[in-house]
């Protein structure tokens, strides 16, 4: 007996768009993401593109009217519904140019709500390229599965941060001068959360007591070790999933 061919294919190439979709919705395309499509994974007509716009989950769409520069896609189908993230923010100062990429796509992969930049003092770099931060997030979606991008804020500098820190939200800190185990931590402060990551040079003295004076601020311990900036970000992510995130459901 044949067996019944996967729908939507599992090969469908997953594309971000910027227009709302549902049934019938049709989507042009054009420009880099037109020419992936069309020269590099040869899409023809009536092949299914899956589509996501950050608010309606993840749509199957045919491809039609396939020009040399541009193409329809026509949603057909609803493959999965919005995305429920985890309530969990990364904030994390800026590091130098392909770290902190390394760092927005991980941070996606991984399923935060928000990436957070903040500017502490021994920051080595003061200013991001948000455009191609976005791009970074766009494409670990793409390929992740995942059907909303997290939320990208504008730099903020450390105190502004530290002022306006929303009640309620706990705000784990990777406290080199000490902190206690992460693991154990996350299970006795449940709720909404955020993880702070420092600059390659770490936290200075005032910034640490400023963080530790803010309400709902735990110092935490990421081991024995010290870690670059974009290892710490990820570790911190890895363990508050496992430990408080949506990975305690993955069975």
């Amino acid at each position: 007996m044949t067996a019944t061919p996967a729908w939507p294919p599992q090969s469908a190439p997953r594309l971000h768009v910027e227009t709302q979709l549902g049934e019938g919705i049709a989507v042009p395309v054009d420009g880099n993401p037109a020419h992936y499509l069309i020269s590099v994974m040869r899409v023809k007509p009536d092949d299914i593109v899956l589509l996501f716009d950050g608010r309606s989950g993840e749509w199957a769409a045919r491809a039609r009217d396939i020009r040399k520069r541009d193409l329809v896609l026509e949603c057909v189908a609803q493959t999965k519904p919005p995305e429920q993230v985890p309530d969990f923010w990364l904030c994390c100062a800026p590091i130098r140019k392909g770290r902190i990429d390394l760092i927005a796509e991980k941070a996606c992969e991984l399923g935060v709500a928000k990436l957070q930049p903040v500017l502490t003092r021994r920051a080595v770099v003061d200013k991001l390229n948000l455009d191609r931060l976005h791009a970074h997030l766009v494409e670990a979606a793409e390929q992740c599965g995942r059907t909303a991008l997290p939320d990208l804020g504008g730099m903020m500098k450390l105190d502004a941060l530290l002022k306006d820190w929303p009640a309620g939200r706990h705000l784990f800190f990777a406290d080199e001068s000490g902190g206690a185990a992460l693991d154990s931590t996350l299970r006795a402060h449940p709720g909404p959360a955020a993880f702070l990551v420092g600059p390659e040079g770490g936290f200075d003295p005032q910034e640490r007591d400023a963080i530790r004076a803010t309400p709902g601020a735990v110092p935490v311990s990421l081991g024995p070790r010290i870690l670059r900036g974009e290892t710490a970000a990820i570790a911190g992510m890895a363990v508050w999933m496992a430990e408080a995130g949506d990975w305690l459901d993955a069975d």
